[in-house]
């Protein structure tokens, strides 16, 4: 199959490119463009096309692809937020995913923001480098013994329960389908406002959708613990950035953890080092000491990359050979 992968990166490009080689070929042409309506026609004649997840696959997009003859679009990506599926169901092009890559890096990376944000590494890291030893501002608090909700328990919540479960934490958990395995590894099952109510870190792993955009508003951050943590390794637009940045100036929340942002798509995996941030507000996050902004990396393994590359490749395989495909997605 002749494929058109877009928002390529050289990384992306060499895990593709050896998983390529150990199963049935495609011919796959790798473009740094991001996918949207002005570069759409860069996929003309080919079969597919290979999103991520700041591609723009909405209706006039879908339409542009298949005026050009493309019948797959491939996400590498689990979220399916920026595809729209009923379009792509009334024209005929199928959408696949990968559906899980790698629980534990995302869980890990997690945890990783949790222990960041509660013992002070990132300011620790660069007082140190100054010659600063003091102690003063750095103070955290045990994990142990801590509340932690977790709010979504696919296959990343319930490796981020397991986690938080082997510190001695215990887990509050919202999911409107409960998984069994969480509850066996001791977490327990709340609804959302007692979650809020009682959770000392709030950690978010649901899928964005219409109901979960923007789950934490003003109104949720007001039930919460006063001084709580709050991390984001879902999707951006999960949390109201303007209400969490009035949670942070008040005092609301202690803490805040990002890998995503609602408005990234401007900014992530991307070099702007030289250039002045235009995005007011993701400037404004910048100035907390409390937070910490991770630039959409919490899937970024090299174990993630090559099941990414294989399930991607795999799901167009499949496609190919039999005309349907076990992580297709339906309108």
């Amino acid at each position: 199959m002749k494929v058109a992968v877009f928002s390529t990166k050289p990384y992306d490009e060499k895990f593709f490119q050896q998983a390529n080689q150990k199963a049935h070929p495609h011919e796959l042409v790798f473009l740094e463009a991001r996918l949207n309506h002005a570069t759409a026609a860069l996929a003309h004649g080919f079969e597919a096309v290979c999103v991520f997840v700041n591609d723009q696959v909405d209706a006039t997009v879908l339409e542009k692809l298949s005026e050009g003859g493309t019948r797959v679009v491939a996400l590498r990506c689990a979220g399916f937020n920026n595809v729209d599926l009923k379009a792509a169901q009334r024209l005929g092009v199928d959408v696949v995913r990968v559906p899980a890559y790698s629980p534990y890096a995302v869980a890990e990376h997690t945890v990783a923001l949790i222990m960041t944000l509660n013992r002070q590494i990132h300011r620790a890291y660069h007082r140190v480098r100054d010659g600063n030893f003091a102690l003063d501002g750095l103070l955290g608090f045990d994990l142990h013994g801590r509340t932690v909700g977790v709010v979504g328990t696919g296959q990343i919540g319930v490796e981020v329960v397991r986690i938080m479960r082997g510190f001695g934490c215990n887990v509050l958990c919202y999911d409107l389908h409960p998984n069994r395995e969480a509850g066996q590894l001791g977490a327990e099952y709340v609804e959302l406002d007692a979650l809020f109510r009682d959770a000392d870190i709030v950690t978010l792993h649901c899928p964005l959708t219409p109901e979960t955009h923007h789950l934490i508003d003003a109104e949720a951050v007001a039930k919460m613990k006063q001084g709580v943590m709050v991390i984001n390794t879902s999707r951006g637009a999960i949390v109201d950035t303007g209400a969490i940045i009035d949670g942070l100036k008040s005092g609301q929340v202690g803490y805040l953890g990002l890998d995503v942002y609602e408005e990234e798509g401007d900014l992530f995996f991307e070099d702007l080092s030289n250039l002045v941030l235009k995005d007011d507000v993701f400037a404004r996050l910048l100035t907390f000491p409390n937070v910490v902004i991770t630039g959409h990396q919490a899937f970024f393994t090299r174990n993630a990359l090559e099941s990414i590359a294989q399930t991607t490749l795999g799901n167009l395989t499949e496609l190919e050979q039999s005309g349907q495909c076990a992580n297709q997605l339906s309108g």
